[in-house]
């Protein structure tokens, strides 16, 4: 639940007699429901005309309980439905008109930073989507999603298509280009991560090829254990190179 003040919507410059916030409370009570959040999102999505603070008369941005509800609104539509903006956009002007709006499915989410795997009989398993998806899903041009490719930082599965993981590459290498990061410099996350793949396969290898199925089922519950301990590990190395508190 947002921990939001009373007070009025609309445009124009903020008075003295408005009950708005700024920037950085906003991005406090986003926080708690929307922990990776960053005032550079924000700022993205007023960029793209999906809110619409005031501005005071130093041109400072003030949020109402409106603007700030709107936000979690559309902050909720990209995290469990991968809508588009411009999809987004379009459902909250038809909620605005009174319309019903009905929401596609929410795609199964497989938290690594906090190692919660579910076991593959009780994980409903993700739809693949085509690459006309993918391009809305991260919100990029078909050169971009051709230069991440070339990078290897995304690739069709081999039946064609895209699995829920890739999707969240895509708009993980998106949200990153935002701060000036080309696939050139994420090259050295990518082998990274094939290193840490490859210490996990040196581990399940030898049970995946044992006879026996409960044996090889074993291996693949271990491998998804490591994966996630190994994630929970880079995160908390880079925090700390960083010099940043862990949350």
């Amino acid at each position: 639940m947002l921990r939001t003040p009373t007070g009025g919507a609309g445009l124009g410059t903020a008075t003295a007699g408005d009950r708005l916030v700024s920037i950085g409370t906003v991005l406090n009570q986003l926080r708690d429901e929307f922990p990776e959040v960053t005032i550079s999102k924000i700022r993205f999505l007023e960029a793209e005309g999906l809110v619409e603070p005031r501005r005071t008369a130093s041109g400072y941005r003030k949020f109402s309980v409106q603007d700030v509800e709107r936000l979690a609104q559309i902050l909720r539509m990209q995290r469990d439905h991968y809508l588009p903006l411009k999809v987004i956009r379009e459902h909250l002007d038809a909620l605005a008109r009174g319309e019903q709006v009905k929401l596609p499915s929410p795609s199964p989410q497989r938290d690594l930073l906090d190692g919660a795997w579910e076991p593959e009989g009780d994980r409903p398993t993700a739809a693949r989507v085509g690459r006309a998806e993918l391009l809305a899903a991260a919100e990029v041009s078909e050169e971009e999603l051709a230069e991440w490719e070339s990078y290897g930082l995304i690739a069709a599965g081999a039946g064609g298509g895209y699995d829920a993981e890739t999707v969240t590459v895509a708009r993980l290498v998106a949200d990153l280009g935002r701060f000036g990061l080309e696939p050139r410099h994420l090259r050295a996350v990518k082998a990274a991560a094939d290193r840490e793949a490859g210490l996990v396969e040196q581990v399940v290898a030898p049970l995946r090829r044992h006879r026996n199925p409960q044996t090889r089922a074993h291996a693949e519950a271990t491998a998804k254990e490591l994966a996630g301990l190994s994630v929970r590990l880079h995160a908390a190395l880079v925090q700390t190179a960083l010099g940043l508190r862990l949350q």
